[in-house]
C-alpha cells in the first residue's frame, strides 16, 4: 500500500498557511464566548468516553483542513489495512492485530483471520480458566508479575485501575526494574508457599526479566520452596526455555501483538487473576466497542481521529512539544506512565517508512501525575510558565469509595483547573497574572470500570495510530530500544575487569570509578 507522507500533501501546505495566517493567535475564550454552538461542535460521545475538545486552540476551518490531511495521507486505508490483517508493520514484516484480541468469538473477520481468532479464544479460555483456579486457591495469597515494558506497564496500570473489582485475599505485585531493590522489597512481603510468580517475556530472554526471574526462583528454593511448577507460570512463546527453567504452565501470544499493545493477551493474566473472567471479558468488550467506533465512524465524528489530528496540529503547526495527562482518579495513577510507552515508543521516530529523515516533528513528550497532587507540583508551570503545554483531564462522574464529600471536591478541582487554564486572570502587579488560553481536553467516564477502562485504552491506541499514519512512520516497531541493551552487554563484564579498551573517555572514566 502506497501512503503519501503528510508534508507532501496539498493539505499540509494549506495548514501551514492557515497557521501562519493567524491560527497561532486563536483564542479559545473568545471562541466559546462568541459561538454558542462551540461546545456541541467540539465535544463528542464515543463508546464509554465523553470528550470535550472545546477549550482547544482549534476551530471548524482548522478541523476541516486536518480531516483533509488525514484523507490525503490515507489514514482510512491504513486503518482498514490494519483491520484486514495486512502487514502494516513493514520494518518487521508483521501484521498489527491487537484489536483481534478483544474481538468476540463470532466477530465477522476476514476469512483469512478466522483461524487466528479461533486461536485467540482458545488461549483466552485457557488463561481465564487458570486465572479462576488461582482466584479459588486460598493457599495463594500473593501474585508477583515479573516483566518489563509492555509486560509490566499495561497489566500494572489496569490492575491498579480496577482494584475495586479485585478478589479479596490476593495481593498483586509488579517487578520490572533490574535494580534488585525492587524485587527485594517485594520478596520481603511474601512467603514462598503462598506466592505465584508470573514470568512475562515473549521470548523468555528479556535480560531484565530473566535476571529477576532467576533471583526469584533462587529465593524460592532458599526459603524452602520445592514445587517450582506450581508456584511459577510463564507468559511466553518460548515453551522450551520455560520448561528448562522449571515452568510447566505457559500461555503464549503471537508476533502480531506488540508489547505495548499486549495487556489484552496472555500478558493480561495478572489482570484476570485480580478481577476475574467476567470482568476481564468486560474489559475486552469495552475495547472492542472503541475498535468498532474507530473502524466505522466517519472521520469527522471519529474520536480517535479527531484527537490524533489535534496532536498533529499542536506538534507541527503550533509547536507544542509536550502534553500533560492529569487523571483525576486515584485508580489511574499509572496511566501517564503507560501512555508514555504507548505514544513515545510508537511515534518517537525520526525517519519515514522509506527510512528517509523527517523534516518535521513527531511524538510529543507525554507526562503527568494524578490530580490533585499535580496541582501542588507542576501546575504552576502549566498556568504561568513560558511554555504552552496542552493538558488532558480524565475524570469519572461516579466514585466507588463511598466516602461522602470527596467526589464533588475532586470533580470541582478538575473542572476549576481546566477553567483556570482557559480563562486566566489579569493582575496589575504581574506576579499574579495568568495568561489563560492554555488548551485542554476533558475526557469523562461515567465510572471507572472494566468496560470504560478498555474503551479508554483503545481510544489512546487508535489515537496514536492516527498521528503516526499522518506522519508516515511505522508506529509498531521500536528499534530505538535495542542499542542501549547491546552496549550494556559489552559494559557489564568490563565492570569486573576494568577493561576500558575502545570506550569513549567519559564512559571509560565512569566505569573505572564504578569498578
Amino acid at each position: 500500500m502506497t501512503r503519501t507522507r503528510c508534508d507532501r500533501t496539498p493539505a499540509w501546505g494549506a495548514l501551514c498557511r492557515h497557521a501562519e495566517g493567524g491560527a497561532h493567535a486563536f483564542d479559545a475564550r473568545a471562541a466559546l464566548a462568541d459561538d454558542p454552538g462551540r461546545f456541541a461542535a467540539f465535544s463528542q460521545q464515543a463508546p464509554r468516553v465523553f470528550a470535550d475538545l472545546s477549550k482547544n486552540r482549534i476551530d471548524a476551518a482548522t478541523e476541516v483542513l486536518l480531516l483533509q490531511l488525514a484523507r490525503e495521507c490515507g489514514v482510512e486505508q491504513h486503518r482498514d489495512a490494519m483491520f484486514a490483517g495486512t502487514h502494516i508493520n513493514s520494518t518487521e514484516d508483521r501484521a498489527v492485530m491487537h484489536w483481534l484480541l478483544r474481538a468476540p468469538a463470532d466477530a465477522p473477520v476476514p476469512a483469512a483471520l478466522a483461524p487466528a481468532l479461533a486461536e485467540v479464544h482458545a488461549t483466552l479460555a485457557a488463561m481465564l480458566a487458570y486465572a479462576e483456579a488461582v482466584r479459588a486457591d486460598a493457599a495463594i495469597t500473593d501474585v508477583v508479575n515479573i516483566g518489563i515494558g509492555g509486560s509490566d506497564l499495561g497489566p500494572q496500570m489496569a490492575t491498579l485501575a480496577l482494584d475495586e473489582f479485585a478478589v479479596p485475599g490476593k495481593r498483586m505485585h509488579f517487578v520490572s526494574n533490574v535494580d534488585g531493590h525492587e524485587l527485594a522489597a517485594v520478596l520481603r512481603r511474601v512467603q514462598p508457599h503462598g506466592t505465584l510468580f508470573l514470568i512475562a517475556s515473549k521470548t523468555f530472554t528479556t535480560a531484565e526479566t530473566m535476571a529477576n526471574a532467576s533471583s526469584a526462583r533462587d529465593w524460592f528454593m532458599q526459603q524452602g520452596g520445592t514445587d517450582v511448577a506450581r508456584h511459577f507460570a510463564a507468559l511466553t512463546t518460548n515453551v522450551h526455555a520455560a520448561r528448562a527453567f522449571g515452568i510447566s504452565t505457559t500461555f503464549g501470544f503471537w508476533d502480531w501483538v506488540g508489547g505495548r499493545y499486549s495487556l489484552w493477551s496472555a500478558i493480561g493474566l495478572p489482570i484476570a487473576i485480580a478481577i476475574g473472567a467476567p470482568a476481564f471479558g468486560e474489559l475486552l468488550a469495552g475495547a472492542h466497542a472503541m475498535d468498532e467506533h474507530f473502524r466505522s465512524a466517519p472521520l469527522a465524528a471519529n474520536l480517535p481521529v479527531r484527537l490524533g489530528l489535534l496532536d498533529v496540529w499542536y506538534r507541527d503547526f503550533l509547536g507544542f512539544t509536550s502534553r500533560c495527562v492529569a487523571p483525576y482518579h486515584h485508580g489511574l495513577r499509572r496511566l501517564p506512565a503507560y501512555l508514555q510507552q504507548l505514544e513515545m515508543e510508537s511515534n518517537g521516530k525520526r525517519v519515514d517508512l522509506a527510512g528517509q529523515r523527517l523534516p518535521f516533528a513527531t511524538s510529543p513528550v507525554v507526562w503527568g501525575e494524578p490530580g490533585t497532587n499535580g496541582q501542588h507540583a507542576f501546575f504552576q508551570m502549566l498556568h504561568q510558565g513560558t511554555d504552552v503545554v496542552p493538558v488532558e483531564f480524565i475524570a469519572a462522574r461516579h466514585a466507588a469509595h463511598g466516602l461522602p464529600g470527596h467526589q464533588p471536591k475532586l470533580l470541582a478541582n478538575a473542572l476549576a483547573q481546566a477553567q483556570a487554564l482557559l480563562q486566566g486572570r489579569a493582575d496589575a502587579g504581574g506576579h499574579r497574572d495568568f495568561p489563560g488560553n492554555r488548551p485542554s481536553t476533558f475526557l469523562l467516564l461515567e465510572r471507572l470500570d472494566p468496560a470504560s477502562l478498555g474503551a479508554l485504552v483503545a481510544l489512546y491506541e487508535h489515537r496514536v495510530f492516527v498521528s503516526g499514519a499522518v506522519w508516515g512512520i511505522n508506529s509498531f516497531d521500536q528499534w530505538g530500544v535495542e542499542l542501549g541493551k547491546v552496549l550494556a552487554q559489552d559494559i557489564e563484564p568490563r565492570l569486573a575487569t576494568g577493561d576500558v579498551t575502545g570506550l569513549d573517555a567519559s564512559t571509560a572514566s565512569l566505569l573505572l570509578r564504578l569498578c
